[in-house]
């Protein structure tokens, strides 16, 4: 059982940053894949990045404005935005999984653990 905790979101203006935390429980939390998926009213959910060992993949739409990154010591997972944009603005959560194929990291039913969510609002 993993559970996971976001942080970080708020509210920036266009061509901004916020950098988003996801806390992990468990000992054994460097071994899982964790993604960051977000979903916008009306919209639904997308893949944004995810992290899985060594390897790391982004969506298209986020590709060189957004960085995952890990810090095992402190199982926590973090997702540097850059360049906001308002299409940006949803909901942005975390999930984790221990046995998911590097391929299939952008499928959101592939992921067993979620967090709660953190709003990013990006407007001016």
């Amino acid at each position: 059982q993993v559970q996971l905790a976001e942080s970080g979101g708020g509210l920036v203006q266009p061509g901004g940053s916020l950098r988003l935390s996801c806390v992990g429980s468990g000992a054994t939390f460097s071994r899982y894949a964790v993604g960051w998926f977000r979903q916008a009213p009306g919209k639904e959910r997308e893949f944004v990045a995810a992290s899985r060992r060594g390897d790391v993949t982004y969506a298209d739409s986020v590709k060189g404005r957004f960085t995952i990154s890990r810090e095992n010591a402190k199982s926590t997972v973090y997702l540097q935005m850059n360049g906001l944009k308002p299409e940006d603005t949803a909901v942005y959560y975390c999930a984790a999984d221990a046995s998911i194929i590097f391929g299939l990291l952008h499928r959101s039913t592939e992921y067993d653990y979620w967090g709660q969510g953190t709003q990013v609002t990006v407007s001016s």
